[in-house]
């Protein structure tokens, strides 16, 4: 008897109504299509505190530590998925603190790290991110860059993760934003109507095909 695969798609966001928790939607639904079984998790729906706490401070004297019953709640959900999709705005060229504060104190010593063979080893983690940065943009690359070194390297290779992937959409705003070599930004006219329209659209497609592409 097979069982279907599951994805813990991780979607940061405060407002119910952003760009992040619609693409969060559409990963879902790509997922699902694709014969998952979707565990959505959406950090500020749920109330998930980013700060750390003395009962979820790691101890390095005691990697069996039990952290607090809301952190192993999400222990619990992270080891039943086979592949993990954190959905997020890119601020400061960095993850937001409800994903940051979510990995402070989830990916936590014993948990995701700290034993000889980790815990999460052969799961799947592909990052998707929402910059508004325009993808011609010179500082993209950069950023994109930036981005792999921490969440690639310092989350998910550092935690046994070796199959990851990073993803940017960019122009999430909806208006061309360019920085040039100076430091200078130049914004475009926002995008109206039809064209609007269309560019979301768009957007919804590269979601959808980040995922199927990592897939394969």
């Amino acid at each position: 008897m097979t069982t279907e695969p599951t994805a813990l798609v991780v979607v940061s966001h405060h407002r119910t109504d952003s760009l992040t928790v619609h693409i969060g939607d559409v990963v879902a639904a790509r997922l699902k299509e694709a014969g998952y079984a979707v565990d959505l998790l959406n950090l500020h729906e749920e109330g998930f505190d980013p700060r750390m706490t003395v009962a979820d401070q790691p101890d390095w004297d005691d990697r069996d530590k039990v952290y607090s019953p809301e952190v192993q709640s999400h222990m619990d959900r992270i080891l039943a998925a086979d592949l993990v999709v954190p959905v997020f705005p890119v601020y400061w060229n960095s993850a937001p603190a409800l994903l940051k504060g979510w990995i402070d104190r989830v990916w936590n010593y014993g948990f995701s790290y700290g034993r000889s063979r980790p815990r999460l080893t052969g799961k799947r983690m592909l990052w998707l991110g929402l910059a508004g940065a325009t993808a011609g943009d010179e500082f993209a690359a950069w950023m994109k860059e930036t981005l792999g070194r921490v969440l690639l390297e310092g989350v998910s290779h550092y935690n046994g993760i070796t199959d990851a992937a990073l993803e940017v959409l960019h122009d999430a705003e909806g208006e061309p934003q360019i920085v040039d070599a100076a430091g200078n930004l130049t914004k475009g006219p926002a995008l109206t109507d039809a064209q609007r329209t269309a560019h979301y659209e768009e957007l919804d497609r590269l979601a959808a095909a980040h995922v199927a592409a990592f897939l394969k």
